[in-house]
């Protein structure tokens, strides 16, 4: 790979069988990109749900020197100075303000989004069946159902807790696997090997928590009249990580998560696979490029806002009010702005970088790409186009951010889907439209998307981050 110098390194991988040896792998990644492809890693693994990943994010912002502010109260916004927001505790919203801004001169933009396809614990989830305690799931998003069968499970998201007198919403992960969805064996499924293996979404993919005589044994049942929504082990579970009582939890928000860390590996150590790589990379690229871009140094002589947007459900369609289909940036460039005669002209200084994860070609399924527009790993950062708008880029918007990869010597590639297949889409063309800001979709290639367990290639990790940073300091 170009720029690249092959190396044996000795890294801990939790990838490997032998966990607690030390396995020699053939490296060729640079000394610039492995660090940051392991802070990557890293984020992943703190974020099991868009809450997660929004804690894990203000957590960074703050120790970069941003001040969290709130929505609801009284801005008092100064050139050189760094702020963010969240709004529902799964979307974030950082930007730093150029030490040479004013009014009119615009922003410019990075947005990706916090969630992931991924099953849901339904509001009444209690479910008993045969001699099984199982918990109710509910599908958010399209995800590759079939992956999530015989997987080591756990939950992790928001908790309405009673302290007191007070409610607080508060952060929940159980560290361990507890819930698993077994596959049905071969000997009574004979022909899934020739007709394919199907499955009902709401009776097969119902998770196993125990069984009901081991829990009766330990007394983690409950009374045979209980009316409890959920099962009481389940509640155990969590009142145990919140170190609360089981009458104090009020209400939640969980999702189902595959235990199995994130990891790079690969023979040749070029790929991260994990979860929900849709779009936590893309997530974690545009926050480490706005930090970057947020220095003294690089504010100093900025005439724009830099800003980063992390919006919660792109996957059901973004129209919530933390989603990108809400008037939070439409309103949040006003409110900057600050002068409604010169909101026009600033909107018009605007540029919007969409980031969303894009597909490579796969080998075993390459008819399932246009023959002229084959993204590969290791490439660089795909432009996405598409004639029916299902991506904003346009021909003035990819050749602006090319000519930034040129200037810097970064590689670029372009995909657009086969006419005969439907095309994905993204936050890109909404935030176009509410907001009117020039916009150009991109992402790093990966395959396996939406599957429980995802990859990508290392140097376009790396190679996207520094294309994003010199779209914010050029």
């Amino acid at each position: 790979v170009h720029g690249r110098t092959r190396s044996l390194v000795k890294v801990s991988s939790p990838c490997s069988r032998y966990r607690s040896r030390q396995v020699v792998f053939f490296s060729t990644m640079s000394i610039q990109e492995q660090p940051f492809v392991e802070d990557f890693v890293k984020f992943l693994n703190h974020s099991p749900s868009p809450f997660h990943a929004v804690a894990e994010s203000a957590s960074r912002l703050r120790k970069a020197g941003f001040e969290e502010i709130c929505e609801a109260d009284k801005w008092s916004v100064k050139p050189m100075g760094k702020y963010f927001f969240t709004r529902n505790q799964s979307s974030i919203v950082a930007f730093s303000v150029g030490g040479l801004y004013k009014p009119g001169n615009g922003f410019l933009i990075t947005a990706a989004h916090t969630d992931s396809p991924c099953l849901r614990v339904k509001p009444v989830s209690k479910t008993t069946k045969h001699g099984y305690l199982q918990v109710g799931v509910e599908c958010y998003g399209g995800g590759l159902w079939h992956t999530w069968f015989d997987r080591d499970l756990s939950i992790a998201g928001r908790v309405i807790v009673k302290t007191g007198d007070e409610y607080h919403a508060r952060l929940v992960n159980i560290p361990r696997s507890i819930l698993r969805i077994p596959n049905i064996a071969i000997h009574l499924n004979r022909e899934v090997n020739d007709k394919g293996f199907t499955h009902n979404r709401q009776t097969h993919l119902l998770p196993i928590l125990a069984t009901q005589l081991k829990a009766k044994i330990l007394g983690a049942v409950g009374d045979d009249n209980e009316t409890s929504e959920h099962q009481p082990l389940l509640l155990q579970f969590l009142a145990d990580e919140l170190k609360c009582s089981i009458t104090d939890i009020r209400d939640f928000e969980l999702c189902l998560y595959d235990t199995q860390p994130a990891c790079i590996s690969g023979a040749l150590n070029e790929f991260v696979y994990g979860a929900r790589l849709d779009n936590l990379c893309m997530s974690h690229v545009c926050l480490q490029s706005l930090l970057n871009a947020s220095t003294p140094q690089s504010l100093e002589n900025q005439e724009s806002v830099v800003m980063c947007c992390l919006f919660d459900h792109e996957e059901v369609g973004s129209d919530s009010q933390q989603g990108a289909g809400s008037v939070l940036l439409e309103k949040l460039l006003g409110r900057l702005n600050g002068d409604d005669g010169s909101l026009v002209s600033s909107i018009r200084r605007s540029f919007l970088i969409s980031a969303d994860m894009a597909h490579a070609l796969h080998p075993n399924y390459s008819e399932c790409h246009e023959e002229n527009h084959r993204p590969a790993m290791h490439k660089g950062v795909v432009l996405k186009y598409n004639a029916n708008q299902r991506y904003a880029t346009t021909s003035l918007t990819s050749f602006f951010l090319s000519e930034i990869a040129k200037n810097h010597n970064l590689p670029i590639q372009k995909f657009a889907v086969r006419n005969d297949m439907g095309c994905g889409s993204t936050i890109g063309p909404i935030l176009a439209t509410n907001c009117g800001i020039r916009t150009v979709d991109i992402g790093v290639p990966q395959l396996s998307m939406h599957s429980i367990r995802e990859m990508c290639g290392t140097s376009d990790i790396h190679s996207s981050f520094l294309l994003l940073s010199h779209f914010y300091n050029d």
